[in-house]
């Protein structure tokens, strides 16, 4: 049962992944890929918040796994995020590919601790 609920969490993720990749994608367009970032920084915070509920409130493991690994597997896209960054050094943008690369990287580690900490004041 616990497979089919994190199965079908993940398909949730998804659909907010493509929604808001949409929403991001028509509000700024560039040939950075912003959408990604938003996604899987903000993933990586919510990830974080539910590591942080895990280990300093008792939350369910059962209900992390839906929402860690159902929900923000389905949410959070490294294929992606390597395909764009691939798709920027392609495209002759070496500045752009390495500011995804660290950039994503750097902001997802905060975003992930700040997720962490938020969790700490809960």
């Amino acid at each position: 049962m616990l497979a089919i609920l994190v199965g079908l969490a993940a398909a949730l993720g998804a659909l907010a992944r493509y929604l808001l990749d949409q929403f991001v994608g028509t509000r700024w367009e560039s040939a950075f890929p912003w959408g990604t970032w938003v996604i899987n920084v903000s993933g990586s915070f919510i990830l974080g918040l539910i590591t942080g509920l895990a280990v300093h409130h008792g939350l369910n493991a059962h209900v992390v796994s839906v929402l860690g690994t159902g929900v923000c597997g389905g949410y959070t896209t490294f294929s992606t995020f390597n395909f764009e960054t691939i798709r920027l050094t392609e495209d002759g943008s070496l500045a752009g590919s390495l500011g995804n690369i660290a950039g994503s990287i750097a902001s997802g580690l905060l975003a992930g601790a700040a997720g962490l900490g938020l969790a700490l004041l809960i």
